[in-house]
């Protein structure tokens, strides 16, 4: 019996773990595709998309098309003829003549339970909602963003102690053990596809750096979800006395001031206290420029914060 011959499309991290998972389970992966090589770090080397790594360490043919939907592309998928095209945080639309190439389906592993984000970055809007469970969906793949018919599930909580890092190397585990179950299910007809309910949809929009700047007049537990959903990039980032700093880890308490959103109220080895509209947040991870990230604790041997300042 010739094996499941596969075309798979991913970029991040977050698809690698599917991309193995594919492997591992002796799937005939024909092609894999992803976005271009990028200049990034303060040299601007040229860095490989993290599944073109894997892909060339597992030993595969990678191709890495400026437009996926070219007459070029489209042939190059069609001649490979295959049984599933497999999409992981591509980064590319596809086109109909695409989606209609693959003996099966064109399947993509979503991270979060469809209709909720749709969109770029379901993780981090996920912690910025304050959600108490997220999970994968894999849905056959349409024209539209995200909004192709649902072909199986999984969920699970989003702990307080999550932060994007920690939900997204579940949500990658997770999504890859349902890709194997799904492509199971699929080829010996044992699923059903459920619509989309588009008026339970919300869109999680791409993140920038300055998604990160945060607003003290917010509520703490909306600061904290800022904070938790934006580590390790581009992280939630205030000023003070004009020097902007990033924000890797706080908690929050009740309220220890009157004074405004903003205001250092508080400095100690626990932490530097900031009000919001609210609450009292404590920031007990930093980074200065040209620091490394530390503990407020650590930071505050060799540096001084004054009480009274207000962050901007």
């Amino acid at each position: 019996m010739s094996k499941t011959k596969i075309i798979f499309m991913g970029t991040p991290d977050f698809a690698t773990v599917s991309l193995e998972a594919l492997y591992e389970n002796n799937y005939d992966i024909k092609l894999v595709i992803t976005q271009g090589d990028k200049k990034r770090g303060r040299g601007k080397k040229l860095q490989y998309p993290s599944v073109k790594q894997e892909a060339l360490d597992l030993g595969l043919e990678v191709y890495q098309p400026k437009d996926i939907n070219s007459k070029e592309s489209i042939e190059k998928l069609k001649n490979i003829s295959p049984d599933f095209i497999v999409v992981v945080a591509f980064g590319q639309i596809l086109k109909k003549e695409i989606l209609d190439i693959p003996k099966y389906k064109c399947i993509n592993v979503h991270a979060s339970l469809l209709p909720k984000f749709r969109g770029a970055a379901p993780i981090n809007h996920a912690i910025f909602n304050d959600e108490k469970e997220t999970g994968v969906t894999i849905m056959e793949m349409e024209e539209g963003l995200d909004t192709g018919d649902m072909i199986s599930k999984s969920s699970i909580p989003i702990l307080h102690e999550d932060d994007y890092i920690s939900l997204h190397n579940k949500l990658a585990k997770l999504g890859a053990d349902l890709l194997i179950k799904t492509i199971k299910n699929i080829k010996e007809n044992n699923y059903k596809s459920i619509a989309q309910d588009d008026s339970l949809s919300s869109y999680a929009s791409m993140i920038y750096k300055s998604t990160g700047k945060i607003n003290w007049n917010n509520k703490g537990k909306d600061i904290i979800n800022l904070i938790r959903g934006l580590v390790p990039w581009p992280v939630a980032h205030t000023s003070y006395k004009d020097i902007n700093f990033k924000i890797y880890n706080a908690t929050i308490v009740d309220k220890i001031s009157d004074d405004v959103p903003g205001k250092i109220v508080k400095v100690s080895e626990e932490g530097i206290f900031i009000n919001t509209c609210d609450s009292t947040l404590i920031i007990k991870e930093l980074q200065f420029p040209n620091k490394k990230r530390m503990s407020v604790e650590n930071y505050l041997r060799g540096n001084n914060i004054e009480v009274g300042i207000k962050l901007e």
